[in-house]
């Protein structure tokens, strides 16, 4: 499972871990990705998004249907 989210994109990012004695090694800052399971009524089945916790919430906003609509608008497979 890649690290991003199907509605907003959120993507890895890439910076430094710094220690004690400020050496620099380098680390990844993840986003924190969940698998979720919607039922989608137009179509009369589940669907499975890889969401972001903040995906998660833009769901709970405006709805699965209006999601799913902006995840193939962006190019994505539903």
């Amino acid at each position: 499972m890649s690290a991003h989210c199907q509605l907003t994109g959120r993507q890895p990012g890439f910076g430094n871990s710094v220690s004690h004695s400020h050496r620099r090694t380098g680390r990844r800052f993840d986003p924190n990705i969940q698998r979720k399971r919607y039922w989608l009524a137009s179509e009369g089945r589940h669907v499975r998004l890889t969401l972001s916790a903040k995906g998660i919430r833009t769901v709970d906003r405006i709805g699965v249907e209006a999601a799913v609509a902006r995840i193939r608008a962006r190019g994505g497979n539903v």
